[in-house]
């Protein structure tokens, strides 16, 4: 009997995947595997269910009624969890908390393969998930504890979802807690991680992609970027990787080789810094094609320091842009906790 993962995306940051069998409703789905999720009726008359589908196909029946879920709210992608048979993995966003749901985050334990230097900007850590392969979203972030300090920190996935090799690309500081940490790590050592979490995930590519990285922002794009070369889009994507320094620019060969796996993708770097030889200076904002950003018809995602997400939104707003879905995250690297939208 075929089944579907649903990602149960908590208005807390955190995503709790599920299976849905064959003509299962996903709230029953939702409490074959101990997850709460609001509902009163059951019958598609409240709406309490009402939860917004982010991605995949479904079908919600004909058995609720108008006041439960009018038309054009199904139009927008609103759905009654109690009425809805996904017929492919579907991602789904639950306006309420995970404790709410009597549900919570996940943890497991992955052991550290290899820490990879890159100038004195990032590291690239790659670690073995000693159980199966997390379940999580192109774009999404875990926690990670840093032995012995009793702090942890957040960083994207640079992988794929699927992976028992999961990724990270990890901005170095002087004196920072977990590049202390890493500067000594070796391989064999353990980890414990938790998540997934976040709202910032790649949803379906209906549209052009202009995707925005600052620094080490660039982690979360390689992951969606790795998914949609697998999984195949005709859309058009640009990606503009912004930084400081010549030295931040890193991992371009990666992207270098998406170019050379995907004809609709290609990439831009930028530097901020004036006395870079870099043949492109500046910010992002002053290397945005035009021809992208003219109709609005087109999906930004976002990833970078709060100054840089503040002024990209700063630009869109003062010049009139106005992109048919944007999501952002910020991130502040010695922080454990990030924002997104």
């Amino acid at each position: 009997m075929a089944s579907y993962k649903i990602a149960l995306n908590f208005e807390d940051g955190v995503t709790r995947f599920i299976e849905c069998k064959d003509g299962e409703k996903v709230l029953d789905a939702a409490f074959r595997n101990k997850i709460n999720l609001p509902m009163d009726c059951s019958d598609g008359v409240c709406g309490t269910c009402k939860c917004r589908a982010e991605s995949g196909s479904y079908d919600l029946g004909d058995d609720f009624i108008d006041d439960a879920l009018a038309a054009d709210e199904a139009d927008s992608g609103l759905v009654l969890t109690c009425q809805m048979r996904p017929s492919s993995d579907c991602v789904i966003s639950v306006p309420t908390t995970s404790v709410a749901c009597k549900t919570g985050q996940q943890k497991f334990v992955a052991t550290v393969a290899n820490v990879v230097p890159h100038n004195d900007a990032a590291i690239v850590l790659e670690l073995d998930v000693d159980s199966q392969a997390p379940a999580f979203l192109p774009g999404q972030y875990v926690n990670i504890d840093v032995p012995g300090s009793g702090q942890s920190r957040s960083y994207s996935f640079s992988s794929a979802p699927g992976e028992r090799r999961i990724g990270f690309l990890i901005k170095k500081i002087p004196g920072g807690v977990m590049s202390n940490w890493l500067a000594k790590a070796q391989p064999g050592q353990k980890l414990d991680l938790t998540g997934p979490l976040g709202s910032f995930f790649l949803r379906d590519a209906e549209r052009p992609l202009l995707f925005l990285a600052g620094g080490t922002g660039l982690a979360p794009f390689l992951s969606m970027l790795e998914v949609l070369a697998r999984t195949g889009t005709e859309q058009k994507i640009h990606l503009i990787y912004g930084v400081t320094r010549d030295l931040d620019l890193v991992l371009v060969e990666a992207l270098e080789a998406f170019a050379a796996r995907m004809p609709n993708f290609n990439f831009t770097t930028v530097v901020a810094e004036e006395a870079s030889s870099h043949p492109r200076k500046g910010w992002v904002t002053q290397h945005m094609p035009a021809e992208m950003l003219d109709d609005g018809d087109l999906d930004v995602y976002l990833c970078g320091p709060p100054p840089m997400v503040d002024a990209v939104r700063s630009y869109f707003t003062e010049n009139g842009v106005k992109p048919n879905s944007f999501h952002y995250e910020k991130f502040t690297p010695n922080a454990a906790a990030k924002e997104a939208a």
